[in-house]
């Protein structure tokens, strides 16, 4: 892929809060940044409650920001109603549950055709609506599509209803896909499947994908560049051979210890759960769970780490970049690291 390849989607400094219950807030996202360029594939992984999702959403407009910005195409996201049904005319989000995504009381034409319907598309390209929603579910790998028409969602395996989904988002000849957790639900062989679909439209129609996942093997099979999240932030980001190969964050190495193709890995296990987002720790935010600062490996930089906030890893898509005070202090040159802090 050409290093020219521009940027099409990009987040900076994200924060996204939520008051809960108790009337504390919580920072669903806490200075997120990432960007995802036409014809690549982006991996955002992490562990449940990481914020992953979150980002995914607020990047198509869903979930509005309480600091830092969107852009598309290198210009701050235009959050009205009209703004916003542009960017997701360019856009599609593919959801996680397939059969909660679909309306059971559509067939599955009308499920692809809605998105034509909502842009008004038919007509531009001079074909028929039905001509396009039969190129929709061809592309998604539903052959003939014709004999899909008329079925509903509950009549369909749940890889076909997540090829609907697909084919729903390719009506509208998006430029960016965002699928979250597109194979969680499937079964191993469907999986495979639904992956090599998405590779294939990449290369077929040149989108750029962002795959949300806790699943780093998955990951590995598909994607151009990885990004870690932990508790609202990008801890560790850059090119997947050299991220999973060479992981240098101790929450990377942690994920990928339990990898099943990694078994040259020993396995490190992970005490506790992510914090709650309403009571982010001081200094890095994974200090009370890092393998490294428990095993006395990181004693020399423990007092950062409980204590120094760390800055955000910029959304350049280039080069191998982690958050750690651990890895900064053993790297022969400072980090190249954003200076604002928002913890």
């Amino acid at each position: 892929m050409s290093d020219r390849t521009p940027a099409e989607l990009s987040a900076h400094g994200l924060r996204v809060e939520f008051t809960s219950r108790n009337g504390r807030v919580a920072r669903a996202l806490d200075g997120a940044d990432l960007v995802v360029r036409a014809g690549e594939v982006v991996a955002l992984v992490g562990e449940s409650g990481s914020g992953k999702t979150t980002l995914a959403r607020t990047l198509v407009g869903l979930a509005k920001p309480a600091a830092g910005e969107v852009r598309w195409e290198g210009k701050a996201l235009d959050r009205s109603a009209r703004g916003l049904k542009a960017l997701r005319r360019q856009v599609q989000l593919v959801l996680q549950d397939p059969l909660g995504a679909l309306n059971p009381r559509h067939t599955v034409y009308d499920s692809v055709a809605e998105g034509l319907r909502i842009h008004k598309l038919v007509g531009r390209s001079g074909k028929t609506e039905t001509e396009l929603v039969a190129a929709a579910l061809s592309s998604a790998g539903l052959r003939p599509p014709e004999s899909l028409f008329l079925r509903y969602p509950h009549e369909l395996s749940g890889g076909q209803r997540q090829r609907v989904l697909i084919a729903g988002a390719l009506a509208v000849s998006p430029r960016l896909l965002i699928a979250d957790e597109p194979v969680s639900s499937l079964d191993a062989s469907i999986r495979g499947e639904i992956l090599a679909l998405l590779l294939k439209l990449r290369e077929e129609l040149g989108l750029g994908v962002l795959v949300v996942t806790h699943d780093l093997g998955l990951a590995w099979n598909i994607a151009d560049r990885i990004a870690v999240m932990y508790l609202g932030r990008i801890v560790e980001a850059g090119p997947t051979e050299e991220v999973l190969t060479s992981p240098q964050h101790p929450y990377t190495q942690a994920l990928l210890s339990v990898v099943p193709e990694m078994d040259r890995l020993e396995p490190i296990v992970l005490h506790g759960e992510i914090p709650d987002p309403t009571r982010i720790p001081q200094g890095c935010r994974f200090h009370p769970r890092c393998p490294a600062l428990a095993s006395g490996a990181a004693s020399a930089v423990a007092t950062l780490c409980q204590g120094t906030p760390l800055p955000i890893l910029p959304a350049d898509p280039e080069g191998h970049r982690s958050a750690c005070h651990l890895v900064a202090s053993q790297a022969s040159t400072p980090l190249d690291l954003r200076g604002e802090v928002t913890s």
